[in-house]
């Protein structure tokens, strides 16, 4: 069923999105300022759900690629992912039906809005990740053995470009990593076009509705003034696995990621034991105490202790008072074909995967 989504929608995506960023995907902050704007004039956006796509339906694919930090220091137009749109129609010499997002997590998110504020057409209620990662070829659709090209890439001074054809989607996350740095580390992009049929088969259905219905938690809980920490956990299903304060943060930006560990010291029932976690712009493995708790393709969310704000991995900062949770990972991210694609040893660890639920 579509809806109409209103200014108090849009406060609510900002929140749970950034949840479900795992650290990564851009702070939603300015982009949600940005649509939070748009949306106070009375401008709605129409969310559909995949079922009401025609099979022969023509979706963009939308996100903005590079690193969380530099994200956080530039300010990104509208029109950006609404011209990579544009550009992927002229090269299909087809229109587009609706748009969605690559990753619901953090900012890119709101890409689809973003789009859709100059396109006109509505927004599918639907993501390829179910939270962010870091790399290009870590979806659905991948998994899904789809094709991950063509892939067309705007920059707001000017550059634009399409790869036309790449032999794996390994070689898709390369190609468009190589533009996106020398366009200083941020780009907006529209990825290959999927039918709705592709959409229907191998997206994460729904997760745009999940994501505003978890903000809406985290909302009323702070009105009540209950524990916004536990409305997530069941809103979510999710363990809580630490709770703390950071006392280091590691990080550098280094081919088109944001890269390296945060330290926590334990607090209360936590007191006298540490956490390490390690991040490629997403927490990707946690441990405590040198032991695994959680590992990708599960979802390892570090919250505010107080509010329950998500902190990203360009965010966290010495001194914050936080709780890391753990959410477990869709069925299809947790398949032996999901994890060679998203799995520990995906992003370089020698490890099995951890459920931070079990």
């Amino acid at each position: 069923m579509s809806r109409r989504l209103n200014a108090q929608d849009i406060d609510d995506l900002a929140v749970g999105a950034w949840i479900l960023g795992t650290g990564g995907g851009g702070s939603p902050y300015l982009n949600h300022l940005n649509m939070q704007r748009i949306a106070s004039t009375g401008t709605e956006f129409e969310l559909i759900d995949p079922q009401e796509l025609a099979d022969e339906a023509q979706v963009a694919v939308v996100s903005t690629m590079g690193a969380p930090l530099v994200m956080q220091e530039r300010l990104q137009d509208t029109s950006d992912v609404a011209r990579a749109v544009e550009v992927m129609a002229d090269h299909i010499g087809s229109k587009f039906d609706a748009v969605m997002a690559t990753e619901i997590g953090g900012s890119n998110a709101f890409q689809p809005l973003m789009a859709a504020v100059h396109l006109g057409i509505p927004i599918v209620d639907a993501d390829a990740m179910g939270r962010a990662y870091p790399e290009a070829q870590m979806t659905s659709f991948a998994i899904g053995g789809l094709q991950p090209w063509p892939l067309a890439l705007v920059d707001p001074r000017g550059v634009e470009a399409v790869v036309t054809h790449v032999p794996t989607w390994k070689w898709m996350e390369r190609a468009s990593r190589v533009l996106t740095i020398e366009t200083g580390s941020m780009a907006a992009t529209c990825k290959a076009p999927r039918t709705g049929a592709e959409i229907k088969q191998w997206s994460v259905v729904n997760s745009m509705s999940f994501a505003i219905y978890l903000g809406s938690e985290v909302r009323k809980a702070r009105a009540q003034l209950e524990d916004p920490i536990q409305a997530i956990c069941a809103a979510a299903k999710a363990s809580i696995l630490f709770a703390g304060k950071i006392v280091d943060v590691d990080r550098k930006t280094t081919g088109g990621f944001l890269k390296g560990v945060a330290l926590l010291d334990g607090l209360d029932e936590y007191a006298g034991s540490e956490a390490r976690l390690e991040f490629q712009n997403e927490w990707l493995i946690a441990r405590r105490d040198g032991n695994v708790v959680a590992t990708v393709p599960h979802l390892i969310c570090l919250l505010d202790a107080t509010s329950g704000e998500a902190i990203g991995t360009e965010t966290a900062r010495y001194g914050q008072r936080v709780v890391l949770i753990g959410i477990t990972a869709p069925p299809l991210f947790r398949s032996e074909e999901g994890l060679k694609y998203v799995g520990p040893r995906a992003m370089g660890y020698e490890l099995d995967p951890t459920d931070p639920c079990q």
